[in-house]
């Protein structure tokens, strides 16, 4: 049975007091999972998809909410009255917006909120990986800590006097930069419209951060013939997306030992190539960048204004267009 939102008795303004009653007809919501955060009770009554794609088709559904999970033509064939796919989360690669617009569908996501959480972690993993921290937990952990601190038995590098180099310079690449720079660290970046070449960054900086999104030009971006230009002992961070880079080229080059990484995201999630798993050179973490409860709660925030516009007929405060 179908589960229905009315926007009536019901609606609330943004600080959750009841509004005044609109006279506006019932919608139908179906979300791939629920959303952390006060702001998704305001929107009772989403039906919880059991399965995605759906096991067969479901008329009526006008809005869906979704996370990580493909909508393709494919899947918009199982939701044939679908009118808007609201997209938890920056990235919206999962989503076939071109389809979408063919059909008369909007999409939503939900910029800004997480800048900065995903600029901590990228900062986090800098450190994690230039400063040798989880080897060194590890050390101590197994019992082999057995020298005094002027004599470790590895040494890191320091932030402060490093080189950063950002690919992309959007919104979290400048909240990277001014943490960076408060580390004392020099930025450079690159981008579509300035910068250093791309190459020329590579071979420059001893840390160099993804934060571009994906896309069918910088699928792969960074390359096996790119790879190599990075220094000796350079450090790649990214908590952008796992394709960005040749996954293959990256791994193999992190097994010689000549580079570290600091990998949030890979290109075929939740699987980690294997050979990752046990490298002393390389920090993993399972797709966090944005998972802080004060950032997973503004991003429902977002989700959830970009869907009351859209049953009040307003315009979409986050609309993208591919």
């Amino acid at each position: 049975m179908e589960t229905r939102l009315t926007l009536g008795a019901r609606e609330r303004d943004h600080d959750g007091r009841h509004g005044e009653t609109l006279d506006t007809p019932a919608v139908t919501i179906a979300a791939t999972q629920t959303f952390r955060g006060p702001a998704w009770d305001e929107l009772p009554d989403v039906r919880v998809l059991e399965s995605w794609p759906p096991e067969e088709a479901v008329p009526g559904v006008e809005v869906l909410l979704e996370a990580v999970v493909a909508v393709g033509p494919g899947e918009l064939d199982l939701l044939p009255d679908l009118r808007l796919v609201a997209n938890y989360g920056v990235g919206y690669d999962n989503v076939d917006v071109a389809a979408c617009r063919a059909r008369g569908i909007a999409v939503t996501n939900t910029p800004g909120v997480l800048d900065a959480a995903v600029a901590e972690l990228t900062l986090a993993l800098m450190l994690a990986c230039r400063r040798l921290v989880v080897p060194s937990d590890r050390f101590v952990r197994d019992g082999s800590w057995d020298s005094i601190w002027s004599r470790p038995s590895r040494l890191g590098h320091d932030l402060a006097g490093s080189t950063l180099g950002l690919v992309g310079f959007g919104r979290i690449g400048q909240e990277v930069a001014k943490r960076a720079e408060a580390f004392g660290m020099q930025v450079i970046f690159n981008r579509r419209t300035g910068g250093l070449p791309l190459d020329e960054l590579l071979r420059t900086a001893d840390v160099v951060s993804l934060h571009v999104p994906l896309t069918p030009e910088t699928h792969g971006l960074i390359s096996r013939e790119q790879l190599p230009l990075l220094q000796d002992g350079a450090t790649l961070i990214n908590t952008a997306r796992g394709a960005i880079v040749d996954e293959d080229a990256l791994v193999d080059e992190l097994v010689s030992g000549r580079i570290s990484a600091g990998l949030d995201v890979f290109a075929d999630e939740p699987h980690v190539p294997e050979r990752l798993l046990d490298l002393p050179n390389v920090v993993l973490t399972p797709h966090i960048a944005s998972a802080t409860v004060e950032t997973r709660a503004a991003m429902t925030r977002v989700l959830a204004d970009n869907v009351l516009a859209f049953l009040r007929g307003e315009r979409l405060p986050n609309e993208v267009f591919g």
